[in-house]
């Protein structure tokens, strides 16, 4: 049973439109918990449902990619396939805001 944090987390994260990505530290504001971005990684990490909450749009504040429960380059393939532009493990453009 996800905490209520999480709830949060995920509920921001279906948020995020295909094709589109979010930063750990934008979640974490736009929850109202600034400061919490590592928090919102873990909670990610636990996520129990992958395909309604599209945790592989959520990429670290440098643009690169970040980490990811099935791997980096499962993240990587999900994200290029909804028509991202990736260089090495750099995101280009695509910036959701919320």
């Amino acid at each position: 049973m996800p905490t209520s944090f999480e709830r949060l987390v995920y509920e921001k994260t279906r948020e995020i439109p295909r094709g589109r990505v979010a930063t750990y530290c934008e979640i974490a504001r736009a929850i109202d918990r600034p400061g919490a971005a590592r928090a919102v990684g873990n909670a990610l990490n636990r996520n129990p449902h992958p395909i309604t909450v599209p945790c592989h749009r959520v990429i670290r504040s440098d643009m690169h990619i970040g980490g990811y429960a099935k791997g980096a380059d499962a993240k990587k393939e999900l994200l290029i396939a909804e028509g991202l532009e990736i260089r090495g493990d750099l995101v280009i453009g695509a910036r959701w805001k919320f």
